[in-house]
């Protein structure tokens, strides 16, 4: 990839990682938020807006009749649509705020990985537009749970070694997540709030996971093309060797009813 600087929230350079490298969330999460739909999975209709490649929309579309993926990257919905062929789930464009959906059209409105990136006032009110009443929002993030594993608490310190007043916004264990459940209930538009989280592991190789760095907007941005490429060689030489590595996941659910 070329050293200019990465744009924020910009995963057009970072796509073919992202769809071939990046883990999938927990299945029991998935099934806990289900079931807090009201109806049974097979009759629940869904958008997963900031699809991405995906990853999320596949886990749905194995429960649900059927799944919007809106997504308002190219390079992702292209990477999206290849990975999804052939299951009941249709990619649009469309962004958070402006999702193109119709009014009521939905029982569950989810966002994996993606709803930092989202202007809260706009999309809640979005999303809130979309649900069915009754219907739920979901925010959900996949973050690594990187106390289990001292060689990941090495590789993560190395960064703020690099850049010591890096921001992790996109961290689903810091940043919108800290008020998230204050914040939905203050809109109006929702309540029943209810936190949810569970933890899977993924036996990743070496390359697998400097496949998931690579696919990383809010690091590689904030450290700049130089110290990214400081960064990575770093982390290439500490695993060199290593037969794989162990990560466990934390999957981090909130879902919120439409009132």
């Amino acid at each position: 990839m070329t050293k200019a600087n990465l744009q924020r929230g910009d995963f057009t350079p970072l796509a073919g990682n992202y769809s071939k490298f990046r883990p999938s969330y927990s299945t029991t999460v998935r099934d806990a938020l289900l079931a807090m739909v009201g109806k049974s999975p097979g009759q629940i209709e869904a958008a997963d807006v900031g699809a991405g490649t995906g990853i999320w929309s596949r886990m749905l579309a194995a429960m649900v009749k059927h799944v919007v993926a809106v997504e308002p990257n190219e390079e992702m919905r292209r990477f999206g649509t290849q990975d999804c062929s052939g299951l009941n789930i249709e990619y649009r464009n469309g962004s958070g705020e402006d999702t193109g959906l119709t009014s009521h059209s939905v029982d569950l409105l989810s966002m994996a990985s993606s709803f930092h990136w989202v202007d809260f006032d706009k999309g809640t009110a979005e999303f809130h537009r979309i649900i069915r009443p009754g219907g739920r929002f979901v925010a959900l993030w996949n973050p690594r749970n990187i106390e289990l594993n001292p060689l990941l608490l090495e590789i993560e310190a190395e960064i703020t070694r690099l850049k010591p007043d890096i921001k992790r916004v996109s961290s689903g264990a810091s940043g919108i997540t800290e008020t998230l459940s204050e914040r939905l209930l203050a809109t109006g538009r929702f309540d029943d709030i209810v936190y949810t989280e569970g933890s899977h592991t993924v036996e990743q190789t070496c390359d697998q996971y400097l496949g998931v760095w690579r696919s990383v907007n809010d690091v590689r941005r904030q450290l700049g093309p130089e110290l990214w490429e400081t960064f990575m060689a770093t982390v290439e030489k500490r695993i060199s060797g290593l037969d794989g590595i162990v990560t466990t996941y934390k999957t981090r659910a909130w879902s919120a009813r439409s009132c």
